[in-house]
C-alpha cells in the first residue's frame, strides 16, 4: 500500500488577517496579452495578484480590462499604488483601489501594497513619503504592505508606523539584479521579526531567475513578489512554473537548515576505522 507524505515546511501562513499557502506573490503588468498574464498565474500557482489602481495599466490600447482577465473568485488582489511620487497621490490611489474592490467584492479591500517613489529613474522609495502616507493609511483602516529598500533602519520606522507587513527590495524595480544585499535582507528580517517572529516580510522587486527566489527564500523571507521577471521571460509560463518551484524549495531549505560553511573539506565517509586493504594480501 503506498501512502502519500504532505511536503513538510510548505504550511499556510498569514498576512494581514489572510491566510495563504502560496507564499509568491506575482503582479499583472508588461504582459504582451492578457491571455498570456492569466496562463502564467495559473503556472505560477498564486494566490494574491498585484494591480496596479491607476487607470491607464487597467485598461490596454483596445479598451480592454485586465480585471476582466483575473478570476477574482480565485485570487486575492492586492492593489498597489505603483507610479506615485508623494505620499498624497499614493493615498489616493489606495483609496480608489479600495473602492474599485469594493464593487468587486473580493477578500482584498482595505489592504493595499503601497509605494511611493523617489525618482522616475531609479524607482527606489521615498523613506520620508513612505512613512508619511503608511501612517495615513493606517489610520484610514488599511492594512499596508509597503515597499521599502533593504535599510534595516528604514524597514523597522516603516514596522512602527503601522505597516501589516514590510516589502524590502532585493534590486532596484525591474532589474533582474536579484538580491543584491544578502546582508542587509538577512538584518531586515533580524530586526523586524526580533520579538515578533510572525511579522511578515517579503522580499519584493528585482528578481530575475528562480535562484533568485531560492535565495531570498533561504535567507529566511516570508515570500517573495515579482513582475517582469516573469511577464518579460522568453517563456513567460514556463518561468512561471519555475518561480513557484524555487519558493517552495527555497523556503523547505530554510526550515531544513543549511550545513556551515567550512575553510576546508570534511569527508562524506570517516576516514577513522576504515580498513586497509593491501592487493595481495
Amino acid at each position: 500500500m503506498t501512502t502519500t507524505t504532505a511536503e513538510p515546511g510548505l504550511a499556510p501562513f498569514a498576512i494581514a488577517g489572510r491566510t495563504f499557502t502560496s507564499r509568491l506573490f506575482v503582479g499583472t503588468g508588461k504582459y504582451a496579452t492578457y491571455d498570456l498574464m492569466r496562463d502564467a498565474l495559473d503556472a505560477s500557482a498564486c494566490e494574491v495578484v498585484t494591480v496596479a489602481v491607476r487607470r491607464e495599466r487597467l485598461v490596454n490600447d483596445k479598451g480592454e480590462s485586465l480585471l476582466d482577465s483575473i478570476d477574482t473568485s480565485r485570487y486575492t488582489i492586492l492593489p498597489n499604488t505603483a507610479g506615485c511620487f508623494d505620499a498624497d497621490d499614493a493615498v489616493r490611489v489606495a483609496r480608489l483601489g479600495r473602492e474599485l474592490l469594493d464593487q468587486l467584492d473580493n477578500r482584498g479591500r482595505d489592504w493595499v501594497k503601497l509605494e511611493v517613489l523617489g525618482d522616475k529613474k531609479t524607482l527606489l522609495p521615498d523613506p520620508v513619503g513612505t512613512i508619511e502616507a503608511t501612517k495615513t493609511l493606517v489610520a484610514d483602516g488599511f492594512d499596508v504592505l509597503v515597499y521599502t529598500s533593504d535599510d534595516p533602519i528604514s524597514a523597522q520606522r516603516i514596522k512602527d508606523a503601522g505597516a501589516a507587513a514590510v516589502m524590502p527590495a532585493g534590486s532596484p524595480i525591474g532589474s533582474g539584479q536579484g538580491v543584491l544585499n544578502r546582508n542587509n535582507i538577512v538584518l531586515c528580517l533580524e530586526l523586524l521579526k526580533q520579538g515578533d517572529p510572525g511579522f511578515p516580510v517579503i522580499v519584493d522587486a528585482g528578481v530575475g531567475s528562480a535562484s533568485d527566489v531560492a535565495q531570498a527564500m533561504e535567507l529566511g523571507a516570508d515570500g517573495v513578489l515579482l513582475n517582469t521577471a516573469i511577464a518579460h521571460a522568453a517563456d513567460p509560463v514556463m518561468m512561471a512554473h519555475a518561480m513557484r518551484k524555487a519558493c517552495e524549495a527555497g523556503r523547505q531549505s530554510y526550515l531544513a537548515g543549511r550545513i556551515a560553511k567550512k575553510m576546508y573539506a570534511t569527508a562524506s565517509s570517516p576516514m577513522e576505522g576504515a580498513i586497509s586493504y593491501i592487493p595481495g594480501e
